[in-house]
């Protein structure tokens, strides 16, 4: 069976079609459908193992990053999403695609629950878009599905809207508590630091979070970014795998379809 990815496009998504190709490269089916399509009914989600929420600038960033698209989403196709969440499914959501997920409630997910806010992508303590490269380290208590093998990893960011932030203090006790934190920005030897190395002042330096079922999953940065060698900005200098390390976990997701549904 060859696992098949929706890629979610329309109204300023702009990283759908490097999304769409990374799902490819890993081994997938990737299509990518206009919002507008699942809401019409044009396209059925149902069909799909994987549902993917690309970056981009969706409605301008009106009102917050990803929230106009979050509130589309949860008032048209919500009972969609939660159908295909409790088939077993796959959800992930990079940078803007992130931000959306946590304003309709998909993550964190605490308890099954993927209605309620409880965190929120704000902007950049810097008071100013981020573009570049940063160090992660993967939580190796996590379930994410998506990061099976991955320690630590160089990926890019671009957003203003960056910084995980919570409501409450309890909300990061009960992120630790259920291993929900997957990637935190480190310096350049693995260790916590702050800006530049966290560029936009994430709480706990958080720049990855899952469900506590692991399929769930919402970055800020861009693996799709990162396909080929020739996309590192020391490729010239460095002998480097020609795989970019980002497909790692479009792979992953592959995988996992390919052994459980």
């Amino acid at each position: 069976m060859t696992p098949k990815v929706l890629v979610l496009t329309g109204y300023g998504i702009n990283c759908d079609m490097e999304t769409q190709h990374a799902f490819k490269l890993a081994g997938a089916e990737a299509k990518r459908v206009h919002i507008n399509d699942l809401i019409n009914g044009k396209e059925r989600l149902e069909d799909y193992h994987i549902l993917a929420f690309p970056g981009g600038f969706s409605f301008g960033d009106d009102i917050a990053s990803g929230k106009v698209l979050a509130n589309m989403i949860k008032y048209n196709i919500g009972e969609q999403i939660q159908e295909f969440i409790d088939t077993g499914k796959l959800i992930i959501g990079i940078c803007n695609g992130f931000q959306a997920m946590v304003k309709m409630g998909l993550l964190p997910g605490f308890n099954g629950d993927y209605a309620t806010q409880e965190v929120t992508l704000t902007f950049n303590d810097s008071g100013r878009f981020e573009d570049r490269w940063v160090h992660l380290k993967a939580n190796e208590r996590s379930k994410c599905v998506f990061m099976k093998g991955i320690d630590r990893i160089y990926l890019p960011v671009r957003h203003g809207e960056g910084k995980f932030i919570a409501k409450n203090p309890q909300v990061f006790a009960e992120l630790r508590k259920g291993n929900h934190i997957v990637l935190q920005y480190t310096d350049t030897q693995g260790n916590s630091a702050g800006y530049p190395h966290n560029p936009n002042g994430s709480i706990d330096n958080i720049a990855a979070i899952c469900d506590e079922t692991g399929r769930i999953f919402g970055m800020m940065p861009h693996p799709e970014a990162f396909q080929h060698r020739t996309n590192h900005p020391r490729w010239t200098r460095e002998e480097l795998p020609e795989e970019g390390a980002g497909i790692a976990i479009f792979r992953n997701a592959v995988e996992y379809v390919k052994d459980n549904l």
